[in-house]
Parts: structure tokens; sequence; C-alpha cells
């Protein structure tokens, strides 16, 4: 019987398309496989959590207040009297001695009231000669000499207030200080009383920051009446100021509007950086007993409260509640409910929930914190 030859090659294409069908199958069931392997392993990855427990130890945290610098000599230069400005020795910014003239007024009134009271003094003086010299000869009773003498001590206060008015025309300066700018110019006529300019005795600064009542009743308890606390400025190009301060003095009363209380701290200006009416930030240290130390990121927030995620034997994570006493780049120490015994979880605090059991590794909190500063030195 003759063999077609059409059957022939449909029969051979039918194989081929099956052989072709087959390898796609068997290289998509290795695929699936391959996948499904990959997802298996990358699950049991996420669900092996990190655990960890606090640090207690002794440390130092170092709390910030708004302040305000002041010169501890800070004063206003004003007219003793009224009268042209004739004469400005000084420059705005420069740096007066004590006792160097700074301005002058015009003053030939005040001159020509001295020469007015020179000339009745020495009238007067001559009057009570020629009476005194009839009084020993008996020639003018005592009460007469003594209204002659009377007249004399008159003349001279008069010459010495006259010379006085005269003196107020030279401003010079109290003390060694900083000036300020003018607030008035050559030639301007100048009342009693007007300000001239500021001056500012900048070798020792006055620092002023306000203190919550809490941390006042804190630092009353730990500070003895003897000692000084030790403080630092961060100035406002947050550089730290070289020179260390300490507390002086706290005023007597609380603000009632905000509950503070204002301390002042003196640092020592030598080479005139700080000036008057600068800003910056008190660094107080304040030294902390077994202190409980965990990471920002092992707290999750509900409401206004903080929690973590505390994790028994079983591996069992359950929700508690704590309170935070100070808080510190990626650090929270901690007031109350943990105990440095306790294990939290460090990480994935969104993937799990509460009373769920899970795998975990415990890491030591100071590996963590290891890894932080890495991070920063870099």
């Amino acid at each position: 019987m003759p063999v077609s030859f059409d059957s022939c090659i449909y029969h051979t294409v039918k194989i081929n398309l099956m052989k072709e069908l087959l390898t796609i199958a068997y290289m998509a069931s290795i695929l699936l496989f391959a996948s499904c392997s990959e997802q298996v392993e990358e699950k049991e990855k996420e669900t092996t959590f990190t655990v960890t427990s606090p640090i207690q130890t002794d440390t130092t945290v170092y709390k910030e207040y708004v302040a305000q610098i002041h010169s501890a000599n800070h004063i206003e230069l004003r007219s003793q009297e009224k009268g042209y400005l004739q004469k400005i020795f000084v420059d705005e910014g420069q740096f007066v001695k004590k006792g160097q003239l700074m301005f002058k007024l015009m003053p030939a009134l005040y001159e020509a009231e001295v020469s007015k009271a020179k000339a009745e003094l020495n009238f007067t003086e001559i009057e009570y000669k020629n009476t005194k010299g009839l009084a020993d000869n008996n020639v003018v009773s005592a009460s007469e000499l003594a209204m002659a003498k009377a007249k004399l001590d008159k003349a001279k206060a008069e010459l010495q207030l006259a010379q006085a008015h005269l003196d107020f025309t030279e401003i010079r300066a109290p003390f060694n200080g900083m000036m300020d700018k003018f607030h008035t110019r050559l030639g301007s006529l100048v009342d009693e009383g007007e300000l001239l300019t500021s001056l500012s005795d900048n070798s020792k600064m006055w620092v002023y920051f306000n203190v919550a009542e809490a941390e006042y009743l804190d630092y009353i308890q730990k500070v003895k009446s003897k000692e000084k606390q030790k403080v630092m400025l961060q100035m406002a190009n947050k550089e730290l100021f070289a020179t260390s301060g300490f507390v002086e003095t706290v005023e007597a009363d609380f603000n009632n509007e905000t509950g503070n209380i204002a301390f002042r701290a003196v640092f020592q200006n030598p080479k005139g950086i700080l000036r008057h009416g600068e800003t910056g930030n008190i660094v107080m240290p304040v030294e902390l007993k077994n202190a409980i130390i965990i990471a920002q990121k092992s707290t999750f927030d509900v409401l206004d409260k903080k929690y973590v995620y505390i994790v028994d034997e079983k591996g069992v994570i359950t929700s508690k509640e704590i309170t935070i006493a100070q808080e510190i780049p990626h650090l929270y120490i901690v007031a109350s409910g943990l105990k440095s015994t306790d294990k939290i979880l460090l990480e994935g605090l969104g993937k799990v929930k509460n009373n769920e059991k899970i795998k975990f590794n415990f890491v030591p909190l100071e590996k963590e914190l290891a890894g932080i500063k890495n991070i920063h030195a870099e």
C-alpha cells in the first residue's frame, strides 16, 4: 500500500510540537519551584526578628535651654546737661578705657557760670576778711561776722555747683568697655538726660535661661549649696563656647504664667567673642545613676503614650507601656516600665501583632549602639 507523504509530514510536526510543549512545561515547573523556594526562604527570613535587652548604666545627659547673653556691666550713657554736642572723641564699636573722654558739649555758658561764681567768691572773701578785722576790734558784732561767713560758704558752694555743671559737659567712660551705636550726632542740641550711647563691659558675661519647676527641684536637691553647677554655652552657629561657665544665681520667684524660674550663669570672655544681646543655648550636664537605656526604634506610639513589645522565653510578644525620662539621639532613657532583664523587640514592630508568637535572634544593644556610632563616624 503506498504511504502518503503529507501524512508523514503531519505526524512529524505534531511530534515536534508536543516535545516543545513538554519542554516549556518542564521549564515552567522548574521556575515555579524555584520561585516558591525563594518565597519560603524569604518568609522564613522575615519571620525571624531581632530582640535585645535594655542597658542599665550610669550616664550623663545634656539638657538644653534657650539663653539670653548679657554683659555683666551694661549701661546707658546720657547727657547730664543741655547743650550742643561740640565734639565726639570715639567711634561706634570702639573699645574705650575708664576715664577716657567720649563726648563734649559746648561749654561756653557753663564756663561763664564758673567765672561768675569765682568773682562772687572773691568778693565775699574780701568782705569776710574786712568783717573779721572789725569784729576782732569789737567794731561789729559777732552776728555780723557770722553773716559774712555764711555768704562766703554760699559763694564757695555756688562755685562748686558751677564747676560741676561745667564738668558734666565732658562725658567720660566710667569703666573699660565696648561702645554701642550713637543715638545723636555732632552738632545736635542735646537735652538733659538724652541718650548718647551704651557701654558694655564684655570681659564677663551673664547668661540667663529659664528652668521648669520640676527641673529646678531636681537641681536644688542634687547640687549642694557650696557647689556650682558647670554648664556650657552653645552659640548661635551651633559651636560650643571655648570656656565653660557656672550657674551663679537663681531668681527668687517663679513666673506664674510660664511656670519657669530664671537661672543666671557666668562666663569669662577674655577674647571678647560674646557680645551683649546675643542668644544661644545653655547645655547643662545631668548625671543619671543606673539609667535604663533603649533604642528609639524599639518603641511605638499609641495616642500620646509609648509602648514596647516584651518577648517572653517562648517568643510570645506583649505590648507594654513605658514612660520616657530623657531623649537623646537615637536613644531613650526610660523612667518606668522596663527592667534591664526584659527582652524587647528591636525591629519589625509594624509586622507583628500583640500576643503573637515569633522567631527571634537576640542581639546585645551595645552592638546596635556601636553600629549607630559607626554610621555617624562615616
